[in-house]
């Protein structure tokens, strides 16, 4: 099947549907920080409706699996019983990592709505391009950079306030103690 010129050169933009959903990861985004969590949030929506969403709470849940993404994708096929989710989209504060890039292209995302860039472990355009991957059995249609300014303000203040508390932790720990004697 080829492609027509047009749909080569067809630019994705975020919608006001999209813009409203990642407002509502953002929201969640806020109250994974609040539970001192990464601050990521995630929504599952198909038709401007909300499927299902979820923050991170790997520490919470001591599960290395518990991206918001995840738990949104796997609450989305529950919700709607089953496990194709090709006509909906996802909003995500960060681009994906690999094993969440993996489960979108495996739940048959239609779209991927994300805020900013992860250098370190992004696999949708950043490290990795997962998602539209052709050589992989679906490709999911990306729209990045939605309210990146929101989203890189909420993980910067979250990792700025942990190391403001780091630092006086270390401090704590280079004071000299009182010494006692014991008779």
């Amino acid at each position: 099947m080829t492609e027509s010129r047009s749909e080569i050169d067809r630019i994705d933009v975020a919608t006001e549907v999209d813009l409203a959903m990642m407002e509502r990861a953002i929201e969640l985004a806020d109250r994974a920080a609040a539970l001192d969590e990464v601050p990521v949030g995630a929504v599952v929506y198909r038709d401007g409706t909300i499927i299902a969403e979820a923050f991170n709470n790997r520490h919470a849940a001591r599960d290395p699996t518990g991206h918001a993404e995840l738990l949104a994708i796997s609450r989305a096929g529950r919700a709607l019983g089953d496990w194709r989710l090709n006509d909906c989209s996802l909003a995500v504060t960060l681009e994906p990592c690999p094993m969440c890039a993996g489960a979108l292209v495996n739940a048959r995302m239609g779209r991927l709505i994300y805020g900013i860039s992860d250098p370190k472990a992004g696999a949708c355009r950043t490290l990795y391009q997962i998602p539209t991957d052709p050589r992989l059995n679906h490709e999911v249609t990306i729209i990045a950079g939605v309210l990146a300014d929101r989203c890189v303000a909420l993980l910067r203040e979250f990792f700025e306030e942990r190391r403001e508390i780091n630092r006086q932790r270390r401090g704590a720990e280079r004071q000299p103690t009182e010494s006692r004697r014991i008779s």
